[in-house]
């Protein structure tokens, strides 16, 4: 069973889509004249700019901190570990581009988002279902895309991060993970009980202070190695394109692994931040476009590289061929495949064995607990997005409730390699057909930006007009701008 779903994800997870990710975050980040960069202060500005004007949703601040939820997660600490074990250190640098140029592709499908969200029992439903449905008129397309997100966030993802907290705190503490994963199941499961907003009001607590304090240790780690981190950022440069002499056989690994990874964290293109963004209270689509465009830089840029540094400036590493043979071998530690104990054996150069473990264990915790809280609102969204409008709709969602509160305790059950091979096939199906359609949709973002940015430039708080860009189907904005 496990062998098919490495067949599966390896066929998911083929050149062509690392190819098309990256082709599609260059377009657009040159059709927005590279957005993220020329609006990266706006960008924080508008993380405090609501709508009060409209009493359904959620604030943009809220939205930001749960699609950073989302994003930051075990991919900031084991998936960091995995990029570096199989792809050098040149992987992180693949995972920068990825992120930077993600963060075109982020503004698009969150502006996509906003445009054609829609008003269902009291909040706002959005993402590619919706986009695809109302801008691309194909309701099949969305229906498919729904069902892999309800599979893809309801069950295949959760157990990888469940399966992270619980592997770590086994390994701390010395506790059957078994029980680990019970508790967190528990945890979980009063959550995602109250809804979305109880989600929204926990991630904005969570996920932003959570960022910070590990950001803040690392850097604390890194000061106590500093003469090593000038020979860790050229090794990484070298090594991103092939230059440096052991590791230049892996080269595609290197950008297959740091693409690959890049985009299960930063889930730029994925869609996941859509919907997220769908949800937000905002006077223009693209001020969500902006808000997630810069989630994506914290969780890359940020988290990924904070445990990266410490990782590769520690020496904390070993990095493997497609053989499993081992190309650079971990100095002065042993260390076996990339998984946490990269990073947990990097904090112990400076806090010792079991307190290293136990820092890398509540880091995990709070990263995997909240992105689990998200993916549940990822997979809530595309089902009532499929059964909204009929009566299944409250069953369904307790069904679905039940569901992810039962993956996150099989995900303590099983190896961690299985898992994140389910993750993945869950992570590159959405993107494959998400990536399409914005790409099919790029006019309607451009359109909208323009529209943002004529109004900024005459001095005006930009309101979004759907009539301006010719957005046929986006009835919310409609409604609203009748009134």
């Amino acid at each position: 069973m496990e062998q098919l779903i490495q067949t599966i994800s390896g066929y998911v997870w083929s050149p062509a889509l690392v190819a098309i990710c990256l082709l599609a975050g260059l377009y657009f980040s040159v059709g927005t004249r590279f957005v993220q960069v020329r609006r990266l202060r706006e960008m924080a500005r508008l993380l405090f700019s609501t709508d009060k004007s409209q009493k359904t949703g959620i604030s943009s601040f809220q939205a930001f901190s749960m699609a950073l939820s989302g994003r930051v997660g075990t991919g900031n600490i084991v998936g960091v570990a995995t990029a570096i074990g199989y792809g050098g250190p040149g992987a992180i640098v693949w995972m920068w581009i990825i992120a930077f140029l993600g963060a075109g592709s982020a503004f698009a499908e969150a502006t996509l988002a906003q445009i054609y969200k829609e008003e269902h029992k009291g909040q706002f439903r959005g993402g590619p279902a919706y986009y695809i449905e109302k801008g691309l008129k194909s309701k099949w397309l969305a229906m498919v895309f729904a069902v892999c997100a309800v599979l893809a966030t309801g069950f295949f993802l959760p157990p990888v991060q469940s399966n992270g907290i619980a592997m770590s705190f086994a390994n701390t503490y010395h506790i059957d993970a078994v029980w680990i994963g019970a508790v967190v199941a528990v945890l979980i499961g009063l959550v995602v009980m109250g809804g979305v907003k109880r989600i929204a009001n926990v991630a904005q607590i969570v996920a932003p202070f959570m960022a910070v304090l590990y950001v803040l240790l690392s850097l604390v780690v890194l000061a106590f190695h500093i003469r090593e981190v000038p020979d860790v950022f050229m090794d990484m440069i070298r090594s991103a394109f092939g230059m440096n002499e052991a590791l230049g056989g892996i080269l595609g690994s290197t950008i297959a692994w740091g693409v690959k990874r890049g985009i299960y964290s930063n889930e730029a293109g994925q869609g996941t931040g859509a919907i997220v963004a769908g949800a937000a209270k905002v006077s223009h689509p693209v001020k969500q476009g902006l808000v997630q465009a810069f989630s994506v830089y914290i969780d890359t840029l940020l988290v990924c590289t904070a445990t990266a540094v410490m990782i590769l400036a520690c020496k904390t590493y070993n990095v493997f061929d497609a053989s499993g043979n081992i190309l650079v071998a971990a100095e002065g530690v042993k260390l076996g495949a990339p998984d946490v104990s990269y990073t947990t054996a990097a904090l112990s150069t400076l806090l010792g064995n079991h307190f290293g473990g136990v820092v890398v264990s509540y880091a995990l915790f709070f990263f995997a607990f909240t992105t689990i809280m998200a993916y549940y609102y990822y997979a809530e969204t595309n089902l009532v997005y499929l059964f909204g409008k009929g009566k299944l709709e409250h069953v369904l969602i307790w069904v679905l409730r039940i569901g992810v509160v039962g993956m996150v305790f099989f995900g303590s059950l099983h190896e961690a390699k299985a898992m994140w091979d389910l993750g993945d096939i869950g992570v590159g199906t959405m993107a494959w057909v998400n990536i399409i359609v914005i790409l099919l949709l790029s006019r309607q973002a451009f359109k909208a930006l323009k529209s943002y940015e004529r109004q900024k430039k005459e001095g005006k708080e930009p309101v979004f007009d759907p009539k301006e860009i010719g957005a046929k189907g986006a009835d919310f904005w409609e409604s609203r701008h009748a009134e």
